[in-house]
């Protein structure tokens, strides 16, 4: 997976949580949708500081693995 970064991840507005991050507002991630070809992925504890942005067919997996519950 190659992916670039983002220097000031706020320049996006379509942050979005995970639902299963519960409502506590505690450590996550977040992602940026509909953003063609590509998903960036930030600190939402850092919301201004850099955001990773990582190929969409690249994410896909990484979430198909996570879902599938091999890397637990």
């Amino acid at each position: 997976m190659s992916a670039s970064h983002i220097r000031t991840a706020s320049v996006l507005t379509t942050w979005r949580k995970s639902t299963y991050s519960g409502g506590d507002n505690g450590d996550c991630i977040e992602v940026a949708d509909h953003i063609p070809g590509v998903v960036p992925v930030r600190d939402s504890t850092a919301p201004h500081g850099p955001a990773l942005v990582i190929p969409a067919a690249s994410w896909a997996a990484f979430i198909a693995e996570v879902k599938s519950g091999s890397l637990s």
